[in-house]
């Protein structure tokens, strides 16, 4: 039987992670993040799990490294049967006249050019049956969270789109929103807040992944 494969953009901590760690029971992980280290801790806790995985150790904005990334796993596999995007630049809270303009450059960079570049390329790798899944944090028009909030909800509305066009031709794209999750991008922006109520990213990969089954 041919492998399943699972291509994982932002796989290095959060719901990433916990997303390759879930399928990597079923598919074999393309896991791509920018700190080796992490995707090396990652990859440990696949084959803990009897999984396995590739790692891709470089940055979503480098649009020749993901080039060169998808005709690898085209020449290797020949296509992709899931992809996460959970890669995001997750800027400071600012008030919008005082946004670092290095952090809003890499917004849009990571956050909206870097989805535009990669649906193209990993589209054709899905073709008619794959599932794209991308996860939404409605942050949009919130006090402080300009650069952040706008970049996301760009790329959403990106993702949106793309599921709108393809509903009859594949591949399915999933727009989906996870519970509030302990997270280091969360910490970030709440700090001090009480995680207990929080999810756990591992059980937020397992339940979104049950709602599109």
């Amino acid at each position: 039987m041919t492998q399943k494969i699972a291509l994982i953009t932002g796989a290095t901590r959060g719901l990433g992670a916990a997303l390759a760690e879930t399928l990597c029971e079923t598919h074999h992980i393309v896991a791509v993040g920018r700190t080796t280290g992490a995707l090396e801790e990652l990859d440990d806790r696949i084959q803990a799990k009897g999984g396995q995985a590739t790692l891709a150790p470089m940055d979503i904005t480098n649009v020749d490294a993901m080039a060169q990334l998808c005709r690898s796993v085209y020449d290797r596999w020949g296509s992709v049967d899931v992809w996460a995007h959970t890669a995001i630049h997750c800027a400071p809270l600012s008030p919008a006249n005082f946004i670092d303009q290095k952090d809003w450059d890499k917004s849009v960079a990571c956050n909206v050019t870097a989805t535009g570049q990669l649906i193209p390329y990993i589209a054709p790798l899905l073709g008619e049956t794959g599932t794209a899944l991308f996860f939404d944090d409605p942050r949009g028009g919130a006090k402080f969270f300009g650069a952040y909030g706008s970049t996301k909800a760009a790329q959403i509305a990106l993702a949106r789109s793309w599921s709108a066009e393809t509903v009859k031709t594949g591949p399915h794209v999933h727009v989906l929103e996870p519970a509030p999750m302990a997270t280091a991008t969360r910490a970030r922006f709440f700090p001090g807040e009480d995680r207990a109520p929080l999810a756990a990213p591992m059980d937020e990969a397992k339940r979104l992944l049950a709602s599109i089954a």
